[in-house]
């Protein structure tokens, strides 16, 4: 299992050879979760995959959610009991078979501000929503909801003012690190034999006649244009929907809009409590959640048309939070207390209402052209849903493919994740490591943290924490590269770790370490290296220089000061 799953740098070749040699059953484009749920619905089918994705595996809204599976109790208030119910299933496969390794309970306390309707309005929401889950509790159900009286809230998050609240109810979610998770499913989407390639940017349609037959596409790394055949093309590109339209010079018949949804990241000694926090704001709700040593705030929930790739957080966004945050806290956070910012863009199917938080998050599938499908829409909970339904269209130009087999199949790291847990001790004697350490491992690998432990055994220095990054072990920047699909310094800083948003220098410190690092296994030479370095510093400098903007267009012209790291070297627009 661990070979199949391993996406390094000969992998990436070798996937990248049979994507340009090769006919497929279904070629699915954008490699968020979406997407990477699609090549893992497909190849479980028994049906020949390949995966593109234009820059790194959950770089888009995959990577910048607020890291929560959850049922969406707000959506209780909307009636939509069937998203509700559907979203809740989907969370107890994901703790309980699917990814418990990834996916962890979390309780959130909500806040009372009246005595009588709050607590009765607000109790039945929750007690619906704990019968609604309960009937798929499996084997980690989490618990009922708790009524709380106001000293009760505050022995449990001392934080909380004691005028913010009357009393509150307690109830439980999960949480999830949103771009680990979504690689993950692209690494079990290649156990299972799909054909998957990052930095590798689909520019056009492959046509005979009406139907599509494929995607022209280009290998940001080297420059290189191909053509990759398949007998269904799957668009699972979220915010970039719009972009299928043009290179079908058609309509796809789906309007999707972007939502910006901006996040903070503080030290977790500036918050005192157990569990989260969800406030209630004029337009939506904002969460206070528990994230390993700090805490992440968010999220506004504002329209966006501006860069894509890079959505920019401006003051007013920072501000906003803050504002709403500190209504509730007994010591005030500032902006000296902020480590990260980081915003994601919601695609959200477009209503008649121009308010994004009334737009609909249920998702669809449509059919614009013989051979193309797009899906969009949708919750990071109910990606396993949608990519089912996407295939379930594909394949009716398929004769014999079976039903979804997803929710059955573990992700890789799954299998054999309870035993490891259970032998954590002795994981860590073994390697002289803290206990707390193996289960930072364990909580993000699995079962994979035998691999990744493995790579330390001729070189022990490896177990030593990252210059600059102690939260992580210098193993992990190498096995980033060597077997996650890492390709550049910006993806392991950002994305397979955390550290661009955990650290009050944003990586700045442990950027030159970790691209020494991972240079053996990617070959890069001492001008590579630096050039990496140069653009990571870029980055940061440019999203520091945003969050200083008053307002989203000034923000994204400052963001949009520093150049993407792929095909930059190449020229490639």
């Amino acid at each position: 299992m661990g070979e199949a799953a391993r996406l390094g740098p000969e992998r990436r070749q070798a996937d990248l050879d049979a994507l340009r040699d090769g006919e497929f059953d279904v070629l699915v484009v954008g490699g968020g979760v979406t997407g990477a749920g699609i090549a893992v619905d497909a190849a479980t089918r028994g049906l020949r995959v390949g995966l593109l994705e234009a820059r790194d595996w959950a770089s888009g809204t995959s990577s910048r959610s607020s890291k929560l599976i959850h049922g969406g109790l707000r959506y209780l208030e909307q009636l939509n009991l069937t998203l509700v119910r559907e979203a809740l299933k989907e969370r107890a496969l994901l703790l309980g078979s699917i990814a418990p390794h990834l996916v962890r309970p979390v309780s959130f306390i909500l806040p009372l501000t009246h005595h009588a309707w709050q607590r009765a309005y607000y109790g039945a929401g929750v007690t619906l929503y704990d019968s609604l889950g309960a009937a798929f509790r499996g084997t980690r159900g989490l618990p009922h909801h708790q009524q709380l009286s106001r000293r009760r809230a505050r022995a449990l998050f001392p934080s909380l003012r004691a005028d913010a609240l009357v009393g509150a109810i307690r109830y439980w979610d999960a949480q999830v690190d949103d771009a680990r998770f979504t690689l993950t499913l692209v690494r079990t989407a290649a156990q299972y034999g799909t054909r998957v390639a990052s930095s590798v940017r689909v520019t056009g349609l492959l046509r005979d006649g009406e139907r599509v037959i494929g995607a022209h596409a280009r290998d940001l790394e080297t420059g290189t244009e191909f053509d990759v055949h398949a007998r269904t093309v799957i668009a699972a590109t979220g915010v970039w929907s719009d972009d299928v339209g043009t290179m079908l010079d058609d309509s796809t018949g789906l309007r999707v809009r972007a939502s910006k949804g901006v996040h903070l990241v503080v030290p977790h000694d500036r918050i005192t409590g157990e569990g989260g926090l969800i406030l209630r704001t004029e337009t939506s709700v904002l969460f206070v959640i528990p994230w390993g040593q700090h805490w992440i705030l968010g999220t506004t929930d504002t329209d966006w048309d501006l860069d894509r790739a890079h959505p920019a957080a401006s003051a007013r966004d920072i501000d906003y939070i803050l504002d709403h945050v500190n209504r509730v806290l007994e010591r005030p956070l500032t902006r000296d207390d902020i480590e990260g910012v980081y915003a994601g863009l919601r695609p959200l199917l477009a209503g008649e209402s121009d308010a994004t938080s009334t737009l609909s998050r249920e998702h669809a599938v449509v059919h614009p052209a013989p051979g193309l499908i797009l899906v969009a829409g949708g919750k990071y909970t109910t990606y396993r849903v949608m990519a089912a339904d996407a295939v379930d269209a594909a394949a009716r130009d398929v004769p014999g493919v079976p039903a979804s087999r997803t929710e059955h199949i573990p992700l890789v790291g799954a299998h054999g994740f309870t035993d490891a847990w259970e032998t954590r001790g002795r994981i860590a004697r073994e390697h002289e490591l803290p206990v707390a350490r193996v289960e930072h491992l364990l909580h993000r690998y699995g079962s994979m943290t035998y691999a990744v432990l493995e790579l330390a055994e001729d070189r022990p220095e490896l177990l030593e924490p990252l210059s600059g990054a102690p939260e992580y072990l210098a193993v992990e920047a190498v096995y980033a590269a060597l077997a996650e699909g890492a390709l550049h310094l910006d993806d392991i800083l950002t994305r397979r770790t955390r550290i661009s948003i955990e650290t009050v220098d944003r990586g700045v410190a442990a950027a030159s370490a970790v691209a020494e690092l991972i240079a053996p296994v990617l070959g890069w030479n001492a001008a590579t290296v630096a050039r990496e370095v140069e653009h990571y510093r870029a980055r940061v400098d440019a999203e520091r220089q945003s969050q200083r903007q008053l307002d989203d267009r000034t923000a994204d012209a400052a963001r949009l000061g520093a150049p993407d790291v792929r095909g930059a070297d190449l020229r490639i627009a």
